[in-house]
């Protein structure tokens, strides 16, 4: 056999054959390396390490193909935000500088949890909830993790209909932001011809000046928003808005109605069209006048930054949201992996593959703004920006001068709806798996709660498509993933280093790829990984600053709202342990036991011998795995 297959050795009858259920030592012989490796165990006993139902196990559902996988956890990680956020943090934090301490952070910590939850999913076959059958006490953060995945789909399709908004409003021979001669325009909408210099924007910079052909169609035409007098005025769902979120919708439900085999191939478009349109928009871009001081300006080193702790917060941040760990999204993934696939390679292509994503797409976003300051005799500063700003204002409008504008619109619209589709896809996933693991009656009609979930996010969404819509949006965005999903990552790590025990977890590593993980991964997991995600978590906590859209403030109660949400994801975590503690039968200490040992080692507890309370040095433990 080749190196890191399974096989089964010999099926053995441990009795003579009678009318009566009979136990099978099932004979487990890996070959790595000319090494064999054997461990055995009982066919229905609680001593089989890998206990969830066996009909379960036999039944799920795998990827069609390698490349399935792969695509569709890159298409997950690389999102918009490798485009909108990366470029301009990079930019803003020191150019080259910030590669710094972003890579340090994707070595330290951004790698070794997105191997880690790859490595869960694949070895124990389940979803974000049911996985935690390994220490059940930490199954309040598989729901808390699913929740979040919800809230992020209820505004994140949002931004795909705004892509799909724009998509379809590319269609003319002359881009509807072109000018200042549209029904939407108002009286002070000013031509960007006659904008040079910086002295007749006032005390606004470029990118954020809001009388341009392009920040009035997003503003006033998309969003409508000028009607609004804020949160408390929301008003009625826009009918544009509405259709394209109807269209999103059924993308997604007819992505994943089927499961991963439907999903599968959906992302051979969505993961490689994003790729395909940065080349083009990159060799486009180039070749514009003031692209090299765009570049120049992205790149530029500048050590001093590094002085300030924001740097390495906004790195740690962007690092840990960029891979997308904590979503439950790898680990529903993974489960559908084939038991003995080479996780740890994956986890590190895919990883690099994203970060070296964001890095490329820098160089077609600033070559743009490079091209953008020298039209308007503006410095890079006065066009750099991020989020919305950048991808439905600033660049539209770059295109919108170039010759055969309407082909490159339509390309670069065709991008964040891709980028965007795949994301959402892999967060819906993330829910449906989650759920359906843990209810069989919803496994058994998953098209039906498909439908229902990709209903519930879009009556949810309809909020963020009001002519207030964008103030429900930021909201969402502000406090739905925040520090929830942080803290969230944090016991997860702390529930599989310290409480399933990293030694074991390694174990479980072996077992499917035929090594265990090195002392670098194991370390990473034990002690950097918790410590890095709990030093991000009080960074994000003491950074919160009063929400604002633009120059509107939101009200008290709004803030109120946000940290409820916030907190509605969270509870799980502690709600759930009390729950799993109060219903163990008992002594205190046999709960503890109960709460802490896996499922299928719950008949230890009742002798005594619980692995967990045999507590070992923490470096000694390591090194003698």
């Amino acid at each position: 056999l080749p190196e890191r297959r399974h096989k089964l050795s010999s099926v053995a009858p441990l009795k003579p054959y009678n009318a009566e259920k009979k136990d099978v030592e099932l004979i487990l012989v890996k070959e790595h390396n000319g090494v064999q490796y054997t461990s055995s165990s009982v066919a229905g006993s609680r001593t089989c390490p890998r206990t969830s139902s066996s009909a379960d196990r036999e039944d799920r559902e795998t990827w069609g193909k390698k490349l399935d996988f792969l695509l569709s956890v890159i298409g997950f990680a690389v999102d918009l935000a490798n485009v909108w956020r990366f470029p301009y943090l990079c930019y803003k934090n020191g150019g080259g500088a910030f590669l710094i301490p972003y890579i340090m952070f994707l070595f330290i910590a951004g790698m070794p949890l997105f191997y880690m939850e790859l490595a869960l999913g694949q070895y124990n076959r389940e979803g974000a909830a049911t996985v935690w059958k390994i220490c059940p006490v930490f199954k309040g953060v598989g729901y808390t993790v699913i929740i979040i995945a919800l809230y992020v789909g209820f505004y994140y399709n949002v931004i795909i209909a705004w892509s799909l908004y724009y998509l379809f409003s590319s269609f003319t021979s002359e881009l509807p932001w072109q000018h200042c001669n549209n029904t939407w325009n108002s009286p002070l909408c000013k031509d960007p011809k006659l904008i040079n210099g910086s002295s007749l924007l006032g005390n606004a910079s470029y990118a954020k000046y809001k009388r341009t052909p392009a920040a009035e169609f997003y503003e006033r035409e998309v969003l409508h928003f000028h009607e609004s007098q804020g949160i408390h005025d929301l008003k009625e769902p826009r009918w544009q808005l509405t259709l394209c979120l109807v269209v999103v919708v059924f993308i997604l439900y007819f992505s994943l109605w089927k499961g991963v085999k439907s999903s599968g191939k959906v992302v051979y478009i969505t993961a490689t069209m994003p790729y395909i349109v940065l080349l083009v928009l990159l060799i486009r871009g180039i070749t514009l006048p003031g692209a090299l001081n765009g570049i120049r300006a992205y790149l530029h080193i500048d050590l001093k930054k590094l002085n300030s702790p924001e740097v390495w917060i906004e790195a740690a941040t962007q690092i840990f949201y960029s891979l997308g760990a904590g979503f439950g999204v790898l680990i529903a993934f993974a489960s559908y992996n084939k038991f003995e696939n080479n996780c740890y390679r994956d986890a590190i292509l895919t990883s690099t593959i994203n970060c070296v994503t964001s890095f490329f797409s820098g160089f077609a976003i600033f070559s743009v703004l490079g091209y953008m300051a020298h039209e308007h005799g503006v410095s890079i500063k006065e066009v750099a920006t991020e989020g919305a700003g950048l991808v439905f204002i600033i660049y539209p409008e770059a295109i919108s001068t170039l010759p055969g504008s309407t082909f490159f619109a339509i390309f670069f619209f065709i991008m964040l709806l891709t980028l965007g589709i795949d994301s959402s896809m892999g967060g819906m996933e993330a829910v449906i798996t989650g759920l359906t693991d843990d209810f069989k009656i919803l496994r058994r009609n998953r098209k039906l709660f498909t439908f229902v979930t990709a209903f519930g996010t879009f009556l949810v969404a309809l909020l963020c498509i009001t002519k207030g819509g964008i103030y429900v949006f930021t909201l969402l965005d502000t406090y739905a993933a925040g520090t929830s999903i942080l803290f969230g990552v944090l016991v997860e790590a702390v529930g599989v280093s310290w409480f399933y025990g990293v030694d074991r977890f390694s174990e479980d590593i072996e077992r499917m790829m035929g090594f265990k993980p090195g002392l670098y991964w194991r370390l990473c997991w034990k002690f950097v990984s918790p410590v890095f995600l709990l030093v991000v978590v009080i960074a994000s906590i003491l950074t919160t600053r009063e929400l604002k859209y633009d120059n509107y403030i939101f009200p008290y109660w709004a803030n109120l709202v946000g940290w409820g949400i916030a907190m509605s994801s969270m509870m799980f975590v502690p709600l759930y342990a009390i729950y799993k503690f109060l219903s163990l039968p008992g002594t205190f200490k046999q709960r503890i036991a109960y709460c802490i040992t896996p499922e299928h080692e719950h008949h230890l507890v009742a002798e005594g011998n619980v692995r967990q309370f045999k507590v070992r040095p923490a470096l000694i433990a390591l090194l003698t795995v």
